[in-house]
Parts: C-alpha cells; sequence; structure tokens
C-alpha cells in the first residue's frame, strides 16, 4: 500500500473510503474522530460505514477477478436506498447524479458508483490481491489488469513467495 495518485473523480472517495482499514497492521482510521471526521460519519454510524467498507471492498476484489475476503452484505443492496438526484448546470446544460442529501456518505458513494459506471472508470477501481493488503487502488495500466497496489510492495513480495515456492 504505496502512495499512488487517487482515482479520478468521486472514486476517490470510494477508494479513501477502503482504505480507512490497513489490514497488514489492524489500524482503522474510523477508530478516531479525525477519521470519521474526513467523511462526515458519527460515530454511531461507524459500523454501518464498516459494512460500506467491507462491501466496497469485496466489489474492487471482483474487479480483479478475486472472490471476496469474507462474506459481506452485497453493495447494491447497501446503496440501493441512497438518495440520488439529477442536477443539471444552467450555464452548460451538463447533468450529473448528486446525493439528495449531501452529508449522507451511502448517498455519496452511491453518487461516485453512478457516475463511474457512466464513465466507464468503476471497474478500474481494484483492491489488491494480496490477501494481507486488499488496498484499494486505481488500475491505469494500459489493459486494466493490475493485481497489485504496488508492484514495488505486494508485487515484490508475491514473486518472491514464488520464487521461494519453486526452490523449496
Amino acid at each position: 500500500m504505496t502512495e499512488r495518485s487517487p482515482a479520478p473523480g468521486g472514486l476517490a472517495l470510494v477508494e479513501a473510503l477502503v482504505n480507512t482499514l490497513d489490514i497488514e497492521s489492524g489500524a482503522d482510521a474510523l477508530d478516531t474522530a479525525e477519521g470519521r471526521a474526513r467523511f462526515g460519519v458519527t460515530p454511531e454510524e461507524t459500523d454501518r460505514v464498516r459494512d460500506l467498507r467491507e462491501s466496497l471492498r469485496a466489489a474492487l476484489l471482483a474487479h480483479a477477478g478475486h472472490p471476496p475476503h469474507r462474506a459481506v452484505t452485497p453493495l447494491g443492496e447497501l446503496l440501493a436506498t441512497a438518495p440520488l438526484v439529477v442536477t443539471v448546470d444552467p450555464a452548460t446544460g451538463s447533468a450529473a447524479l448528486a446525493p439528495a442529501d449531501g452529508r449522507c456518505l451511502h448517498a455519496r458513494v452511491a453518487a461516485a458508483v453512478a457516475e463511474s459506471l457512466i464513465s466507464g472508470a468503476w471497474s478500474r477501481l481494484k483492491a489488491c490481491e494480496a490477501a494481507d493488503c486488499h488496498w484499494a487502488y486505481y488500475d491505469r495500466s494500459p489493459a486494466g489488469r493490475g493485481r497489485w497496489c504496488s508492484m514495488q510492495v505486494c508485487g515484490a513480495r508475491a514473486k518472491m513467495r514464488r520464487y521461494r515456492a519453486k526452490e523449496g
């Protein structure tokens, strides 16, 4: 989980939310007031947001061709009640989906997913295949076949494990 440039548009929110949990260390930014404030989450909403985060992670793992990391509530079910509206800029006539309640994280995520579906970017947001990582990243590779959040860290570890398995 190294520093990459953030995902485009609203997917940056999705990427940041998934990456609030460092699986390797167990550190969860949603455990802190600062981490919750970053997403406008109250302490009472934390468990619901964690469910959303892990459902997003499962979808991102699927984008990379991997099974879910654990049983989760289906993402569509969690986003089904997120109220969205179509906004139209009177000056340009451009339209966009936006959360009806700009503070509701589920609605902001639903708007980001919907917009990325339209642009074709949704399937490029993936989760690292390393079981001790699953960090979200935006796959900018030309073929869209990225497997790790970082070739220098997770990719190198995977290649070293394969090498050692052949040698052993």
